[in-house]
């Protein structure tokens, strides 16, 4: 039995969470014990003990990748579990800690962003290079965008995997589940709708989406645009909807524990992300039902979704060209239906969370067997 140890600062769900509970629902429990160290009191816990990992409370490393006394104290942690593998998902001091016991360590980078120049010129690109090489036996990167980040700020590319996420397929909610959804929040149906389900921050382009459906709705289109989730430029895109005038036509629907109401009455999903986005979990969630989407061009975007397959992909920061992919998929069902088909065909092929548990695990074996692994 090969013990792993994960190890993730989050208090909320986000993200790392996801991705992490989403390889324990398919984790092969003959081969691996995994175990996961979070910050005391996270959101986390909850889900991960259901399915029936086990879950070390930590105190001190709440939502920081680094400090001196974390280290000290995910040490001992780690001395006592004697794991073959510390796997980190952004924890620094996690992979300090493991490197300082001699155990194996891989790490996860989940996002991407613009590298600043103190890390693309030496001498931070080369403090930055030996960190993350030191630290870290192999670096999984959830895109080829996650790649890139990394290697444009000095990261060897033979220390990484690229490895696209996987969840679990969504299963579409029933006619009257639907029908209630509607009903809550005021929506009508047979009017064309799409939806962005993400934390409300202005990286995650969301008044790209109101200035689309404004430019939408100026055409004399009708269609409802949804938005699922909260963050801190929530009261201020509330506001820009209410300047525009959009209330009839884009809805607040706060953070949703389930998904499926919400994909399930969307014609097509919304990403129009310019920051720090990698492999968004929620389009892979809506392509296991057949939603088709429209995303931008940022990040790990377009490893998502195949143009004119599955889904269309915009300019970045492009109002006018999301505009237009959403009047044509409006304009032609047909378009819609083939892309929805090709949508669940190309899930199944390459996003389940069976093929994620599978590359995660294949990334263990070969750190224990000494197997060189990486890009070229």
């Amino acid at each position: 039995m090969i013990r792993v140890l994960n190890i993730i600062s989050d208090t909320n769900i986000g993200g790392a969470g996801r991705v992490l509970i989403n390889y324990l629902q398919y984790a092969d429990r003959e081969q691996f014990d995994t175990a996961v160290a979070l910050p005391r009191g996270s959101l986390l816990k909850a889900p991960l003990e259901e399915l029936h990992t086990t879950v070390y409370e930590v105190d001190g490393i709440a939502d920081r990748s680094y400090d001196k006394g974390d280290v000290k104290v995910l040490r001992e942690l780690i001395r006592r579990v004697d794991p073959d593998i510390v796997h980190t998902h952004g924890a620094l001091s996690g992979r300090i800690a493991a490197k300082q016991c001699g155990k194996k360590i891989v790490y996860t980078r989940h996002s991407a962003f613009p590298v600043p120049a103190k890390l693309r010129y030496p001498p931070g690109r080369w403090v930055n290079k030996w960190m993350n090489e030191h630290y870290a036996d192999r670096i999984i990167a959830v895109s080829p965008a996650a790649a890139a980040n990394l290697t444009d700020a000095g990261v060897s590319p033979r220390k990484i995997t690229v490895m696209m996420n996987g969840v679990a397929s969504v299963e579409r909610a029933d006619p009257e589940t639907c029908r209630a959804f509607r009903a809550k929040y005021g929506l009508q149906e047979g009017v064309f709708t799409a939806g962005i389900l993400a934390r409300i921050e202005p990286y995650k382009g969301h008044l790209h989406i109101v200035e689309a459906a404004q430019q939408l709705k100026g055409e004399g289109r009708k269609l409802q645009v949804l938005i699922a989730g909260t963050g801190g430029y929530e009261e201020e895109l509330r506001g820009e909807v209410s300047r525009r005038g959009l209330e009839d036509t884009v809805f607040f629907l706060g953070f949703q524990s389930d998904v499926a109401p919400v994909l399930s009455v969307l014609d097509v999903q919304l990403n129009a992300s310019y920051g720090t986005e990698t492999s968004s979990l929620s389009i892979l969630e809506g392509m296991s039902m057949g939603l088709p989407a429209v995303v931008s061009s940022y990040g790990g975007n377009p490893w998502l979704i195949d143009d004119g397959e599955d889904g269309l992909i915009f300019p970045n920061r492009d109002s006018a060209a999301l505009a237009r992919c959403v009047a044509r998929l409006m304009d032609e069902p047909d378009t819609l239906r083939h892309m929805g088909e090709r949508a669940v065909e190309i899930f199944h092929r390459r996003f389940t969370g069976q093929i994620f548990a599978k590359n995660v695990e294949q990334v263990y074996l070969d750190l224990l067997k000494g197997v060189p692994h990486g890009t070229k």
